[in-house]
């Protein structure tokens, strides 16, 4: 399993983090994640199919992209 920290600027509020966790939580291969609106970072557990592409694909299209 792997696991991340992505640092998403845009994230204002508990409602993006719901968002975002439900967005992820419906990739094929999420186990677990885990957002926190103070520090602007959601934590993603995943296994194959998911990989890193994959999910700040989806970030991307739901318009929280992650900061480099």
């Amino acid at each position: 399993m792997e696991s991340k920290i992505f640092s998403i600027p845009k994230i204002n509020c508990g409602h993006c983090v719901m968002n975002i966790k439900r967005e992820l939580s419906e990739m094929p291969g999420v186990a677990k994640v885990e957002g926190d609106p103070g520090t602007k970072t959601v934590t993603v557990e995943w296994d194959a199919p998911a990989s890193l592409d994959k999910i700040k694909a989806t970030l991307n299209e739901i318009n929280f992209p992650v900061a480099e």
